[in-house]
């Protein structure tokens, strides 16, 4: 007696196509996003005035204002998106593991990293961006502060490397599953990723450092 798998399976319909795509799309934008965003914080390791400069122009010409709620929409609406192929039940996530160290497939590992690094994003960053959104003008003595405050300097050590590896793996893995990097440069562009992820998390720990020894006006 044979059996028919694909009674089974469920086929990918139009609209998951779609949502596939737009999840793409969502997850490119803000990865291009995050890294000019800590390009720009970075900024203040040249001088507190260039962040704050950098800083002004946006807000005078209401980009900070504007964009900071569409960042914010894209991200939670990237996250919509994702979440429909995220185990969230006990019994999901046994099975997802169990798969996962039967494979040992390199790939499937990343996918679970990221898949654990959204989670804890999403609580964060929401928190990040609701501090510094309600908290017109950004400047860097005010950034400063909350770094030197003690409890921010712990939040974001914990949220850096979390954002740079999801970040890193999510450009990865776009790359491979839409079909921009072919099986055999598989290789050479992780490392390229890997590289660049450890660049961006070196360059957020000397801005945090940056803000820990800045002197705060009195």
């Amino acid at each position: 007696m044979t059996i028919d798998i694909t009674m089974y399976v469920r086929a990918p319909s139009r609209i998951s196509a779609y949502l596939d795509w737009l999840q793409m799309l969502t997850g490119a934008g803000l990865i291009l996003f995050m890294w000019s965003h800590m390009i720009m914080v970075s900024s203040v390791i040249l001088g507190p005035g260039v962040m704050n400069a950098l800083a002004e122009f946006l807000e005078e010409y209401y980009m900070a204002q504007v964009g900071g709620p569409i960042v914010a929409f894209i991200f939670l609406l990237h996250f919509v998106l994702a979440a429909r192929k995220v185990p969230f039940r006990a019994e999901q996530q046994s099975t997802v593991w169990k798969l996962s160290r039967q494979l040992r497939h390199t790939d499937t590992w990343l996918w679970m990293i990221q898949a654990f690094t959204a989670m804890i994003i999403l609580i964060m960053g929401s928190a990040h961006m609701w501090t510094v959104l309600s908290d017109f003008p950004i400047t860097a003595a005010k950034s400063a502060a909350r770094v030197q405050g003690g409890f921010w300097l712990v939040f974001y050590l914990i949220l850096l490397p979390m954002v740079e590896l999801h970040v890193g793996i999510g450009f990865y893995r776009i790359a491979v599953k839409w079909g921009f990097i072919r099986r055999k440069g598989r290789k050479g562009f992780k490392r390229f990723e890997n590289i660049l992820t450890a660049i961006f998390i070196v360059i957020g720990l000397v801005t945090l450092a940056r803000f820990w020894f800045l002197a705060l006006p009195k």
